[in-house]
């Protein structure tokens, strides 16, 4: 199947897409795209997430000044503010990307073998990549009218976080609410599909090792939110 009719496909014919990707995991030019499309979307939002950094420590500045002294406080809101809008979008942020999306794909095929001893490591990835366009395409285009209509990252999610607008941006239940995103589901349903097909096991089955994945990066996304912010409590 073609670049194209696989990019399409994704989102019209998921079930005859997933197959073709089992039967022939290409992955290359998907990765170029998903990468592509997670830089631009980190390049257009840095300013505003930078923004959103530092007046959360200046609204903190109290309890921060208190933990590090004024001194460590200063020394860190200059490192935010020094940040390089180009590195942290272009190298980073994709470097970043890539080693979770290759060790995310390791993680389901253990998942997998649980259930089965067919499929390889290159099919669960191939099929990631392609699920992971309905939240890298779609759900970023969404986010990011919001985001740059406001000014801010803050309170602009797609998850249900975006309905309880009067809880604190760092507050734990927040970060749990923002995992439960539609595009999200979409994507682990979509990948759920490829399970399916490369391990030739039923969608049930699929269904559950692709969301067992899910659950359990939602909780490292949470853990990893709760020690990021902890300074601010």
């Amino acid at each position: 199947m073609s670049f194209g009719g696989r990019l399409i496909g994704t989102f019209l014919w998921p079930g005859r897409t997933f197959r073709a990707i089992a039967g022939r995991p290409v992955w290359v030019d998907i990765l170029v795209l998903v990468l592509v499309l997670i830089s631009l979307y980190s390049y257009l939002t840095f300013p505003f997430g930078q923004m959103d950094r530092i007046r959360t420590m200046e609204a903190h500045e109290a309890n921060l000044t208190a933990k590090w002294g004024p001194s460590g406080y200063a020394s860190e809101l200059e490192r935010i503010k020094g940040r390089d809008r180009y590195l942290s979008a272009f190298v980073v942020t994709p470097l970043t990307a890539l080693f979770g999306l290759l060790f995310a794909a390791l993680i389901v095929l253990g998942l997998a073998r649980v259930v089965s001893t067919e499929g390889n490591y290159l099919q669960v990835f191939s099929s990631l990549l392609h699920a992971s366009l309905v939240d890298k395409l779609l759900g970023n285009g969404l986010r990011l009218y919001p985001i740059l209509s406001r000014g801010s990252t803050a309170e602009v999610p797609t998850g249900l976080s975006a309905f309880f607008l009067k809880l604190e941006g760092t507050s734990t239940t927040a970060a749990l609410l923002a995992q439960l995103d539609p595009f999200q589901i979409w994507m682990y349903f979509l990948f759920a599909l490829g399970l399916a097909a490369a391990f030739k096991i039923n969608l049930k089955k699929g269904l559950v090792i692709s969301f067992v994945f899910w659950l359990i990066k939602s909780l490292l996304a949470v853990g990893l939110f709760i020690i990021r912010t902890r300074p601010y409590l």
